[in-house]
C-alpha cells in the first residue's frame, strides 16, 4: 500500500470535516485495508454531479487499496431523510423507491471501480429487525442529543411537528455501520449529524466507532455569486436544479454552460480533474481579459461529458450548441430578471417582460415565425411555459439576433 503519509496527504484533500485524524493515521498504519462506507437513498433514478464530489474521494480510497461499501438506501429512502428540511420530507412508496435502486448500480460504476465495490442494500438487515431490536436501538440514542439537530431544533423551537419516524432515520443510517462495520463513512457536510450517530452508536453494540469524513456540498445549477460568494441551495434532484450523469451529453453540456459565470469555478475545484494550479491560473487569465469565460466552461463542461460519455460525445455536444449562432455564442450575454408569481410563466409573457419583444403580442408573432430559440432549439409552441427558479439562453430575432439569459424569479 501506498506510505501513510501520502495517504493521509490525497485522503484529506479537499475535506471539510474529519473525526478524528489521528485515528485516520493510526488505522492507515496498521496496514490493513479501510472498510469505506456512503450511502445514497434511491429518492430518484439518477445519481447527478452533487452526489460524485463525495464518490470521486471514494475513488480515492479504492486506488490506495482500500475497500469501498456503496449503500443503496432503499429502506431509508421510505422513512425519509429529514436532513436540512424544516418540515416533514414527503414519504415516498416501495415500489417509487425500488425503480430509483434499480438504475444506482449501474451509475455508481461511472465513477467507482466495480471490481473493488461492494455494494450493499441496507433492506437486506433492516428489513430484519423486530420490534425488540428496533426498541433497543432507539434505547441506545436520546432525544435530546436528537434535538441538537439544527433542523429539528428550529422545528421545536417554533412548535411545528416533527414525527417520530424521523427521529428514526439517523438511527437506522446508523445500524447500517454496525452492520458493515465501517471504519470510515463519507458524506457531505449536510451529513455530519447523521454520520456522528453511527460514531456514538457503534460502541454500544460492541463495534469500533467509525471516523466521519465530510465533503463540501456542491450548489446547484442555479447558484449566484453574491458579495464574493456562492449563495444557493445545494444540488439536488427535489430542487431540480441538478445535472444527472446519466443525462444526455449535449443536456449535460447545455446545463453546465448556463451555470453562472462566477460559479463555475466552484465547480471546477469540486469536479474537475485539473490541478489546482491550473484552474487558478485559468481564473487570472479570465480576470486579466487573456481569457473569456465562455471558453473556460466549454472546457470544463466538455471534460465532464467526456468522463460519463465519451470524447466524441463531448465533441458533438459542443458543436451543436456553438451551431445556435454562426461562430459560436457572443462572449457577454446579458442576464434579464423576469418575476412571477406563479410556478410558470408562457413565453410570450417572460419575452415582453423582459424586454426582448415590444409585447405579448409581438413575441407570439416571433415564436409563430420560428424567430425564437430556446436552449439552441426552436420554440415552436406559443404557450411554451417557463418555470420559476429556471434560467435560460434564449434567441430572439433572425438577421438581427439577440442573445439573453431569462432569469425566471
Amino acid at each position: 500500500m501506498v506510505p501513510a503519509e501520502r495517504q493521509l496527504q490525497i485522503l484529506c484533500k479537499g475535506v471539510v470535516d474529519l473525526h478524528v485524524r489521528a485515528e485516520l493515521e493510526e488505522r492507515i498504519r496498521e496496514g490493513k485495508p479501510l472498510r469505506v462506507k456512503a450511502g445514497f437513498d434511491p429518492t430518484r433514478p439518477d445519481l447527478h454531479l452533487g452526489h460524485t464530489v463525495v464518490m470521486q474521494k471514494m475513488r480515492e480510497f479504492q486506488e490506495l487499496g482500500h475497500h469501498v461499501v456503496f449503500v443503496v438506501g432503499d429502506f431509508t429512502a421510505m422513512v425519509g431523510d429529514p436532513t436540512g428540511k424544516n418540515e416533514l420530507r414527503p414519504r415516498l412508496s416501495r415500489e417509487e423507491v425500488v425503480a430509483a435502486a434499480e438504475t444506482y448500480q449501474a451509475q455508481a460504476f461511472k465513477v467507482l471501480d466495480k471490481n473493488r465495490t461492494e455494494v450493499r442494500y441496507n433492506s437486506e438487515w433492516l428489513n430484519k429487525l423486530d420490534p425488540t431490536q428496533m426498541i433497543e436501538l432507539c434505547a441506545k440514542y436520546t432525544v435530546a442529543r436528537m434535538l441538537e439537530r439544527d433542523d429539528f431544533k428550529k422545528r421545536y423551537e417554533e412548535a411545528r411537528p416533527i414525527y417520530v419516524h424521523e427521529f428514526m432515520y439517523p438511527l437506522l443510517q446508523a445500524y447500517d455501520s454496525v452492520e458493515l462495520e465501517a471504519d470510515i463513512e463519507l458524506g457531505g457536510t449536510d451529513q455530519l449529524f447523521n454520520l456522528l450517530v453511527a460514531r456514538d452508536l457503534m460502541p454500544r453494540y460492541g463495534k469500533r466507532a467509525q471516523m466521519v469524513m465530510t465533503m463540501p456540498l456542491l450548489e446547484g445549477t442555479n447558484a449566484r455569486v453574491e458579495d464574493g460568494k456562492v449563495v444557493g441551495a445545494k444540488m439536488s434532484k427535489s430542487a431540480d436544479n441538478y445535472v444527472g450523469i446519466t443525462e444526455p451529453p449535449f443536456d449535460m453540456l447545455q446545463k453546465l454552460m448556463l451555470v453562472d459565470d462566477g460559479v463555475i469555478w466552484r465547480y471546477m475545484e469540486l469536479l474537475s480533474s485539473r490541478p489546482p494550479e491550473e484552474i487558478a491560473a485559468l481564473r487570472e487569465a479570465v480576470l486579466r481579459g487573456e481569457q473569456g469565460v465562455i471558453g473556460v466552461k466549454e472546457l470544463f463542461a466538455q471534460e465532464i461529458v467526456t468522463r460519463f460519455h465519451s470524447a466524441e460525445d463531448a465533441r458533438a455536444a459542443l458543436e451543436r450548441r456553438r451551431s445556435v449562432a454562426a461562430g459560436g455564442l457572443p462572449e457577454n450575454i446579458e442576464e434579464l430578471q423576469v418575476a412571477s408569481d406563479r410556478d410558470t410563466i408562457p413565453i410570450g409573457n417572460a419575452l415582453a417582460l423582459a424586454g426582448l419583444a415590444e409585447s405579448t403580442s409581438a413575441a407570439r408573432r416571433l415564436v409563430k415565425g420560428g424567430a425564437v430559440h430556446l436552449e439552441g432549439e426552436v420554440v415552436k409552441d406559443e404557450q411554451l411555459k417557463l418555470e420559476r427558479g429556471k434560467r435560460y439562453l434564449v434567441r430572439v430575432g433572425s438577421k438581427n439576433r439577440r442573445f439573453a439569459y431569462l432569469v425566471v424569479g
